[in-house]
């Protein structure tokens, strides 16, 4: 017998068979999950109500699916704040609105946990059950799987693109081969940049795993606020998280930390598999020519190339990553909305953005950064 539940926490579910449900993405599992609301990062009280929808079948975790109640636009990277915008002006409530995805982060992992078709459905009807009968003016679903795409698009729901940029490791032995398939006045750039933070006297090292002791997870957020603040910003993450996933996480998680004259400077945090390395946070105390290339895309290319991983996702958005190697992706979201003729209006809108996305994509791909095959071997 099957039987669907929401619940606004992971505490009772044992971690193992959450993270079977996900395939072992870190991303999706119990520990990263876990971390941000037991810390209060992504909690009611910032705007990210957690309401998981969760598949038993005879007593056994089955299926389950992400899901928050959300009071604002912030920490999602897919951006619809002129729809909010528009339902104001025609005097609605765009907020509270339902949001499959994980706070804070634009990676593409899992959203419909569990496997098989059937499972998928199951869980995608009960988000469109809960959107509808809920006080809520829809139900979105950001960055999710390749295997997920096809469950939502039979759901009804509307597909929306855009694009990020990701490396891809072509067996390269070292750095020099990577840069040896690029144009020479990309490669002669990088050089550059890469020479520049050496000459300010920056050395680099790269911690892994349970080697990321306390007072380095300090340092990390130091570096990680400072920058926010740079920004006149507000950091999403706190201390006591990144502190947990040390503990909890460790196989998966990287920080690369630059110093100068015996102190630390910088810091970029990565979290992989054995697969994919996500760049996801950095920060630093100072500034310096070609600082934040070196920190956040150089150290952990070559980290891919040593550990062979096959892909790094740099993040959401980011022209400058093409020049560094890092080729257009188009990344999709899905949406319903309750209201019939908004989303009518949004479909509209959402045909003629994804017309401009393609053009983008193509143009982008024009310029890639890469030699042409006549230009093979040269130098």
């Amino acid at each position: 017998m099957s039987t669907l539940t929401v619940l606004d926490s992971l505490r009772d579910l044992d971690p193992a068979e959450w993270d079977a449900l996900g395939g072992g993405h870190p991303l999706v599992s119990h520990a990263f999950l876990h971390a941000l609301h037991e810390t209060g990062c992504a909690v009611e009280d910032t705007g990210w109500t957690p309401q998981y929808l969760v598949l038993t079948e005879g007593g056994a975790l089955a299926g389950a699916m992400p899901l928050y109640v959300k009071m604002h636009s912030y920490g999602e990277y897919v951006f619809d704040w002129a729809w909010a915008d528009a339902y104001r002006r025609h005097g609605l409530a765009y907020y509270p609105k339902l949001l499959s995805a994980i706070p804070f982060t634009p990676c593409t992992t899992p959203r419909l946990l569990g496997r098989g078709n059937a499972v998928r459905a199951a869980l995608l009807n009960a988000a469109l059950e809960l959107a509808g009968s809920a006080e809520v003016s829809s139900l979105h679903v950001n960055f999710p799987a390749h295997d997920d795409e096809a469950t939502l698009r039979r759901g009804g729901m509307l597909q929306r693109h855009t694009v990020q940029f990701h490396w891809q490791n072509r067996g390269y032995a070292d750095f020099e081969a990577f840069l040896a398939t690029m144009s020479h006045d990309k490669r002669k750039k990088i050089r550059q940049e890469r020479r520049k933070v050496r000459e300010a006297g920056i050395r680099f090292r790269r911690v892994a795993g349970e080697a990321i002791d306390q007072d380095l997870w300090r340092f990390w957020m130091r570096c990680y606020a400072h920058t926010y603040r740079a920004h006149h910003s507000t950091p999403y993450l706190n201390l006591a998280f990144f502190e947990r996933i040390g503990r909890t996480m460790p196989q998966h998680l990287l920080l690369v930390v630059g110093s100068m004259g015996g102190s630390d400077v910088c810091a970029s945090l990565c979290i992989h598999d054995g697969a994919t390395l996500y760049g996801r946070y950095w920060g630093a105390l100072g500034y310096a020519p070609g600082l934040h290339f070196e920190t956040c895309y150089y150290q952990p290319l070559e980290f891919c190339i040593e550990r062979g991983i096959g892909t790094f996702e740099g993040g959401a958005q980011g022209e400058h990553k093409l020049a560094r190697g890092f080729l257009p992706v188009e990344t999709r979201s899905f949406h319903w909305l309750k209201h019939p003729q908004f989303a009518d209006a949004v479909e509209d809108f959402l045909k003629r953005e994804s017309a401009g996305i393609h053009r983008y994509v193509n143009e982008l791909q024009e310029h890639a950064p890469f030699k042409q095959p006549s230009a093979a071997g040269a130098d």
